[in-house]
């Protein structure tokens, strides 16, 4: 069978591989601590599962419109509204079956043969797949851990050239667990103003603050013109089985993402949209104990990566994620990754699977127990001793 070029192109999610292989493991027989996949280990709060199967009973199993229930789409515009600290119209926003479907919609929306996209490497890395496959040309934008894993704004400003587009932006970081200085998204936003340029601003880590609070590009005059929010349920309220995200659509691409939703998959799930509901207007007390639990967690990784010969880990300031760098233990990440899968019993990810510039680093979850956190990084420790 011949596949399409343009299958060539298409990247895929490491997290899931490295899952898929830790399974194949523990059916073998090993003990796998889990540090790889990007999901809270909380389970999903009481009232939203409750209102999920209320909604199933009252009858919300049918079809809906492409872009939302409208209740559910209110639902979405207030929250935004009161967390952004400006009026967000129902009729901006789409729902969608998670947030990945924001960003391809956004790059076959918007992007032509050619067309150029700055986004951050290390990143999420759908964000590169779907550049190409759209036929974009990705531009990436180094995170340097001399910097915080933030972007250097005046590089920034020189890759802008007459075919950049788009620029996305991802605060907290995946993987880096970085926050982008209100200061930084303000320049940002200049150079968007000034050339004329789109930003696809990732906000799924909203809640995972551990220093200040949400801060948005949107909040700087003249963006909310020019900007698309992707947002969801699946990390702040432990929702990722439920796929169910969001997007806060300027006025002119509302239609388009909505025609892309009915050619897609017709609409998102309507019980599932009911739930929604609960989680956004229901209590939000279960995320504030998740992201205090979290917080403690990531002392307890931090500091047990830095007693590691070979590993040093800046503290990450959002997100659930460390990405230490793991140069000092004289192997590429690929190689790390693989020795602590196969050798110390932990799954984690190399920094490559997130672009080029993870090249000497690694992505590890916090969304573990406290006990295996610490017995993981006590096996690492022990693996690297006994090379």
């Amino acid at each position: 069978m011949r596949l399409a070029s343009r299958m060539g192109v298409l990247g895929t999610e490491t997290a899931f591989e490295t899952l898929a292989k830790a399974k194949a493991l523990e059916a073998e027989g090993r003990s796998i601590i889990h540090l790889e996949i990007g999901e809270p280990d909380f389970d999903t709060p009481d009232h939203i599962s409750a209102a999920g199967k209320k909604a199933i009973d009252d009858g919300f199993t049918h079809y809906g419109p492409s872009p939302g229930l409208p209740e559910a789409r209110k639902a979405v515009a207030k929250f935004v509204s009161r967390r952004q600290g400006y009026d967000v119209n129902p009729d901006n926003i789409v729902i969608t079956p998670g947030g990945k479907p924001i960003m391809f919609f956004t790059m076959l929306a918007l992007i032509e043969e050619g067309d150029e996209v700055i986004y951050p490497n290390p990143g999420f890395p759908i964000y590169e797949s779907m550049i190409n496959f759209s036929g974009g040309a990705p531009v990436p934008l180094p995170l340097n851990e001399e910097a915080g894993f933030t972007a250097d704004i005046d590089y920034l400003e020189s890759k802008i050239t007459n075919r950049t587009k788009l620029i996305i932006v991802n605060s907290p970081n995946n993987p880096c667990g970085s926050v982008i200085p209100h200061s930084d998204l303000e320049q940002i936003a200049e150079l968007a103003i000034k050339n004329d340029l789109l930003v696809l601003s990732d906000e799924i880590y909203h809640d995972f603050y551990f220093e200040g609070e949400h801060t948005s590009i949107t909040q700087v005059p003249g963006m909310r013109e020019r900007t698309i929010i992707l947002d969801g349920f699946s990390k702040s309220y432990a929702m990722t089985g439920w796929r169910l995200g969001w997007g806060v659509i300027p006025d002119p691409l509302v239609e388009p993402f909505s025609r892309l939703m009915t050619n897609s998959v017709s609409a998102s799930t309507s019980f599932i949209q009911i739930a929604g509901i609960a989680a956004l207007e229901g209590t939000q007390q279960p995320v504030t104990d998740m992201v205090a639990e979290f917080k403690k967690r990531r002392t307890v990784v931090v500091d047990g990566l830095n007693s590691v010969d070979g590993i040093t880990c800046q503290t990450p300031k959002g997100a659930f994620y460390v990405f230490p760098n793991i140069r000092g233990t004289g192997m590429t990440s690929r190689e790390f990754a693989d020795a602590c899968m196969y050798k110390a019993g932990v799954a984690l990810l190399p920094g490559t699977a997130f672009g080029e510039y993870g090249e000497g680093y690694a992505r590890l979850s916090f969304a573990n127990s406290e006990e295996n956190l610490l017995k993981g990084i006590s096996q690492i420790k022990e693996m690297l001793a006994a090379r």
